[in-house]
């Protein structure tokens, strides 16, 4: 199976030897996307809110570079350093995610950074 590999500056490079997203025949995976900005590689913001909000962001611009949107989003897979985050986590990714794909929340001990949270895609090409 042919693969491509995605990168855009609109979302932060890598930091680690992987790819944006890569896409595998209809499908479209991206890396965990942490809440950088995507010019500095700084992360942004103090609270779930705002860093869930640039995890988006950054989604987005990783999903379009590879011809797709979150409308298209059949899983997602979300990681929260505090679960008790779950309620002000789902208010940003409901904004975003609309159409409802599958998806996993679990909470981990600690993210790259000092992260709130992360979230990967995976997506069909429009």
């Amino acid at each position: 199976m042919d693969t491509k590999k995605i990168h855009t500056d609109k979302a932060p490079a890598a930091v680690g030897p992987y790819s944006q997203a890569v896409i595998a025949g209809e499908l479209v995976y991206t890396s965990g996307q942490i809440a950088l900005d995507p010019v500095s590689g700084n992360l942004i913001g103090t609270t779930i809110e705002e860093q869930a909000e640039q995890v988006m962001k950054n989604l987005v611009a990783v999903l379009e570079a590879a011809g797709t949107n979150t409308d298209n989003a059949v899983k997602t897979l979300c990681f929260l350093t505090d679960i008790n985050d779950f309620a002000a986590f789902n208010e940003v990714y409901a904004r975003y995610f609309t159409e409802k794909p599958a998806r996993s929340c679990v909470g981990v001990s600690s993210l790259p950074k000092g992260a709130l949270c992360e979230v990967e895609v995976i997506a069909t090409q429009i």
